[in-house]
Order: structure tokens, then C-alpha cells, then sequence
């Protein structure tokens, strides 16, 4: 198959969340397998500070509204190290929408014309189909930043020659929506007639992702839980019943990881190697781990660590009521995130108020983040909700154990461990209460206490396979569901 992939980002050249992870590793895994990928995304101003070696393709002119953006089709001149040769990366570039500090805009906000800039680089992409000449059956197109690539496929490219090809739209994360003014749908090329509740009305907004779902021909989420979560009103996010109607296209596939970067045997970001059979070196990244946050953490107490974004999403509002009764708690907390404003300052609070039992770090730090999963003793990911959640299953390659909300990714990915029959690969509980938090990491620091029964833990979770050629095979069978519905 030709398969288009449309994404916002896509690690190694850009990186906001777990998107970028997505985008950097599914592509390539289906390239291996034989089918061919281009893959599109803006040209930030990283980007092109990172790559020297870019050249233009095309020049493009986009109409937004009624008036004409020139941009530019980019594309390296030379391939990164280990991309398959069936993977061709596109840039969409467009100076003042494009070369900006951050992707989205500064922290804690989105810049005012966001809505602009991606109802550019949707069309673009359409637009580089053509100009580049590129035979497309699968157009890919992930969150809302690209959702309007399926409305545009069924409505102004419908009948233009060239673009056959059938859609499949990926929500990451049904909690960021595009909501725009209802001002921006002429800029889209759109007719009044799709500013309707069954199409991309949404309280007297334009909602870009409900375009997507509307009328992608397949919609996927990254999680079987996740994609029954959604149906509900706690999870659909006011989109429930758009997603009720279209239950039966909707599928769930989890991510998967991507172990030539997340792998402690041989991770470049580590200074001491280990894997089953041979863990000294996890104990020396333990050490290391503690020395970095400022703590003194002897072998003989766990250390419980996460990386995160510092939103109420990730559970916060459970963490911190039990956080200021640490000292009653038998473990250390070592966090490493950005985010909201409040749970900066209130971690940074605790911190000094418990400076022999938390540490936080406030910052985005990659080497820091691998130092986190391969040192800390446990990864807590007490989600209000978590769409996929890749972190539990870094850990799990670690043998960091992993204790989680069951929500989502967390709960399809993690089993329960039973000290009796010694099966599951981590700690799990449901209710969303700070209550049930704590109870259950007393569970793991109790067996925690077993050294039997914590190694045998470690080992369950470090035997795991969530690689991507895996989730590839899944992808693989619902592209072709995609095209027998086209037919």
C-alpha cells in the first residue's frame, strides 16, 4: 500500500507527547513490512535549526479564505540514520505559521491562530498529493491538527482526479479538540452547510477533530479500553454521541514501543547497562537516579518515580493530598515534568517541605526521563483517564514496575500481580480516589519487602513485547478493512 501519515509531530524531529513517539516509530515498522509511507509534517523552527541538510521540492500556493498562502514541500536531502528506504519524509513549510519557539505556543497556552496554521497544512499536504505525484490508498491523519484531511477528502477533493485513496483517523487524546470560532470555517474552503450539529458544529464552535470523526472512513484510537471509554459521558468529552454513531467503525489498537531507543541493555542515555540475568547496573542507575534529584535512597527502600505532564489529567489532584502525608509513607517520590502552574509550585512546596522524601525537577529532560525509568523502583501513572500511555511500558522493559489507574492503555497493558500464582506485571487499581491510591502502594511496597516475589514482578513486566512490528500487524489489518469499506 501507499499509506499518507499526516501528523502535527514525529520524533526525532519533533516532540510535545506521545504523538511524536507514534509518528517516529509506527511509519517505519510498516515500511519494513513492504508497504510505502510518506510521511508529512510542519516545518518548525527546531526543525530547521536541527537539519541542515533540507531542500525545497515544490513551492505551493494554499488558499485559505480568500486569500493565497505560499509555502514550500521540503524534504532532506539526506535520510536520517536507520530510516527504511520505503519511509519518504515531507516537510510543509510556511515562515510565519511554521518558524515559531514551540510548536503549539508558549507554556500553558496555544497561539491565537492555531486553527489557521493547521487548516494550512491540511490543505497543503492535499495539495503536495498532487504536486508531488504520489498514488495514495491510505491517508492517515492523527488528532485534530489534521482531522480536516478526511473532511476535505470527502467534500472539495472528492471529485479532483488523483485522490482515490480511502481515510483512517487516530485520536490520541479526544480531549484536545481544535475548538475554533465559528468565524474560521470560511478559511477552510468550507460551505455554511458542514457548519451543522452532524457535521462540525460543537456548541456554536467549529470542532476540527468532530470533522474527523464525521467523516473519516475508519476511526481508531490507541487502546481496545480507551475506545469503549469514549462511548461514555465521562470519556467522550461532549463527543459521545458522535461516537455512539459510528461505534462500528471504530476500532482500538495500542501503541507500541519503540525498543532500539527504550531499551536498558544497550540505551545510550544510561550510564550502566542491565537486563534480566545480569541487574547490577540497575542498581547503579538507582544511585545515580537519587544522586541527580539530591536524595539519599538506600537499596533496602523503593523509590518511586514518574515523568509526566503536570496536569490534573495524570492524577495530581490524588498525588498531592497524599503527598503531604509522605512522611507516614515508606518510599521515596522523585517527579520530572512541566505543565500547570499550581502543580509546579505545589510540588516544588513539598519538596521542601519533605527535602529527605521528594524531589522534583521542573523540565523537560529527556536524559533525565530514561535515568527516571531505568533507576526508580516503581512508575506511577494514577490516571484519570490515559488514552495509551507509553511510560508503564518503558517501565516495564526497565524492570521498573509499574502501578497504574485501570483506565485506558493503563489497564489493557498492565495485569494485576498475584503474589499467589506470581502472575501480572504490575499494580492496578480502579476507583479514582486518593484512598485507593495509597492502599495500593502500601500493596507494593509490601511486596516490595519480598525480594522473591519483587524479582519475579520485574522479571513478568522486563519479558513483555509491546514492540511496534506487532501493533504494525494490527494497523496493517485495518488499513485493509479501510479499503473494502471504499469498496
Amino acid at each position: 500500500m501507499n499509506i499518507l501519515f499526516a501528523v502535527s509531530e514525529a520524533v526525532p524531529f519533533a516532540k510535545t507527547g506521545g504523538l511524536a513517539d507514534v509518528a517516529g516509530a509506527l511509519p517505519g515498522a510498516l515500511a519494513e513490512r513492504g508497504d510505502k509511507i510518506f510521511l508529512f509534517l510542519p516545518l518548525y523552527r527546531e526543525i530547521r535549526e536541527k537539519y541542515q541538510g533540507l531542500t525545497t521540492a515544490a513551492e505551493i500556493s494554499i488558499p485559505v479564505g480568500d486569500k493565497l498562502l505560499k509555502g514550500q514541500i521540503v524534504s532532506l536531502k539526506s535520510k536520517p540514520q536507520n530510516q527504511p528506504e520505503n519511509l519518504s519524509i515531507f516537510f510543509i513549510a510556511q515562515e510565519k505559521l511554521f518558524d515559531r519557539p514551540t510548536l503549539y505556543g508558549p507554556a500553558g497556552a496555544e497561539y491565537p491562530d492555531n486553527g489557521i496554521r493547521f487548516i494550512f497544512f491540511c490543505r497543503a499536504i492535499l495539495e503536495a498529493v498532487h504536486i508531488l505525484n504520489l498514488n495514495i490508498d491510505i491517508y492517515h491523519a492523527h488528532d485534530w491538527q489534521t482531522a480536516l484531511i478526511p473532511v476535505y477528502l470527502k467534500t472539495l477533493y472528492k471529485d479532483r482526479p488523483g485522490y482515490h485513496g480511502s481515510s483512517l483517523f487516530t485520536i490520541h487524546n479526544l480531549g484536545y479538540q481544535g475548538l475554533q470560532n465559528k468565524k474560521l470555517l470560511p478559511l477552510t474552503g468550507l460551505g455554511w452547510e458542514e457548519f451543522t450539529f452532524e457535521r462540525l458544529e460543537f456548541h456554536d464552535q467549529l470542532n476540527l477533530l468532530k470533522g474527523g470523526l464525521v467523516y473519516a472512513d475508519k476511526v481508531n484510537t490507541v487502546s481496545r479500553a480507551y475506545s469503549r471509554e469514549i462511548l461514555t459521558k465521562e470519556f467522550g468529552c461532549g463527543l459521545e454521541t458522535v461516537l455512539e454513531e459510528r461505534q462500528r467503525d471504530l476500532y482500538g489498537i495500542l501503541n507500541g514501543v519503540d525498543y532500539s531507543e527504550w531499551d536498558p541493555n544497550r540505551d545510550p542515555l544510561i550510564d550502566n547497562h542491565f537486563r534480566i540475568g545480569r541487574m547490577t547496573g540497575k542498581k547503579a542507575c538507582k544511585k545515580k537516579l537519587a544522586q541527580a534529584f539530591n536524595l539519599t535512597c538506600p537499596e533496602s527502600q523503593p523509590l518511586i518515580g514518574m515523568v509526566s505532564r503536570l496536569v490534573e489529567q495524570k492524577g495530581f489532584d490524588l498525588i498531592l493530598p497524599l503527598l503531604e502525608k509522605a512522611d507516614a509513607l515508606a518510599a521515596k517520590f522523585i517527579f520530572l515534568g512541566t505543565g500547570d502552574h499550581e502543580i509546579e509550585t505545589k510540588l516544588e512546596e513539598l519538596a521542601r517541605k519533605f527535602p529527605e522524601q521528594i524531589a522534583f525537577i521542573c523540565a523537560h529532560n529527556n536524559r533525565l526521563a530514561h535515568l527516571v525509568e531505568a533507576g526508580s523502583d516503581i512508575f506511577m501513572m494514577p490516571s484519570r483517564y490515559e488514552p495509551c500511555g507509553l511510560n508503564q511500558m518503558y517501565s516495564l522493559r526497565y524492570g521498573t514496575v509499574p502501578l497504574v489507574r485501570a483506565t485506558g492503555g493503563l489497564d489493557d497493558s498492565i495485569d494485576d500481580f498475584d503474589t499467589q500464582k506470581c502472575t501480572g506485571n504490575g499494580f492496578k487499581f480502579y476507583n479514582y480516589t486518593t484512598a485507593d491510591l495509597k492502599k495500593t502502594i502500601a500493596r507494593a511496597l509490601a511486596t516490595y519487602r519480598h525480594p522473591r516475589l519483587w524479582h519475579k514482578l520485574r522479571a513478568n513486566g522486563m519479558r513483555c513485547d509491546f514492540s511496534w512490528a506487532k501493533s504494525a500487524v494490527e494497523y496493517r489489518k485495518l488499513y485493509e478493512i479501510v479499503l473494502k469499506k471504499a469498496d
